[in-house]
């Protein structure tokens, strides 16, 4: 049966639109994927920060990451507010430090514990753009010799120590690169009493720890001095995220604008410019 010339007409004309139509997107857009409050998040409706146990001053205060004071729990929830999620929506996780960036499923969908961005740690967890740059310092007690230290060449002979995993026991071993192997501790708070007791003459952290724990917690406790950048570069702190988390892309355009429009320094001098200042060692 012969197809009347107007049908056929029209017929060809909806096959050319339908072949010079834009192909729909096999993706959502930047914005669809970052709706406020409506990440795809491991629990629906709510935002599940984690950190270590304990946490300390200046970035959590009295071990509470709830209070939203401190650094990084004040961080924390400026990021949440970026992307939508109220305080009340916002639960916090324990999660120990070296567990929080081993490969496999994390219990949070991000996490604050002044975990330092790496090439290495890349390998098993996602970082968002960076939200501090830190220094590392080495501290000491009134009357050890390594309190006297002016140089890094001073310190190669003194017993040192550093909390496993972190960057500021990687800092011994890469930048000061003692003569004796140094001594590894499982926290921060392991490593203090040692060189409370005299077991380690300096022990390293991030500068304004080194503040708190000197001014704070350490009888004739004394910064010796910070260590220059590693490679020349800083070391950056940045959020942690499972690995290839759908979350990763928001939480970073988050810190990217608490950066752009001075939250992040305003919170820093909030938190952490009262520390003050420490000579670099060479």
């Amino acid at each position: 049966m012969a197809i009347p010339i107007r049908r056929l007409l029209a017929v060809t004309a909806l096959l050319l639109a339908a072949g010079c139509a834009p192909a729909a997107p096999t993706e959502p857009v930047a914005a669809a994927a970052c709706e406020p409050g409506g990440l795809p998040t491991l629990t629906a409706g709510t935002l599940t920060i984690g950190t270590d146990q304990p946490v300390y001053p200046p970035w959590y205060l009295d071990d509470d990451p709830t209070s939203g004071e401190g650094f990084e729990s004040a961080v924390a929830y400026a990021i949440a507010e970026r992307l939508g999620y109220t305080r009340d929506a916002v639960s916090w996780v324990r999660v120990p430090f070296n567990a929080a960036i081993a490969p496999g499923p994390k219990t949070y969908d991000l996490n604050l514990t002044e975990f330092s961005i790496s090439e290495e740690r890349r390998q098993a967890v996602d970082f968002s753009s960076p939200y501090y740059d830190v220094a590392q310092a080495v501290i000491a007690i009134e009357g050890n010799p390594a309190a006297a230290a002016t140089s890094i060449a001073d310190l190669q002979g003194v017993r040192i120590g550093g909390q496993v995993g972190t960057t500021s026991y990687q800092a011994i071993v890469d930048q000061i690169a003692p003569t004796t192997e140094p001594s590894v501790f499982n926290t921060n708070d392991d490593a203090k009493l040692a060189l409370t007791n005299g077991q380690i003459d300096a022990l390293v952290l991030d500068l304004p720890t080194a503040f708190f724990v000197t001014s704070a917690e350490l009888d004739g406790g004394v910064i010796v001095g910070q260590l220059p950048a590693g490679g020349g570069t800083p070391e950056q702190f940045g959020a942690v995220l499972d690995k290839d988390s759908p979350l990763t892309g928001c939480v970073s355009e988050a810190v990217d604008a608490l950066r752009a429009d001075g939250t992040l320094d305003a919170l820093e001098q909030e938190w952490l410019a009262s520390a003050g200042a420490a000579p670099e060692l060479r």
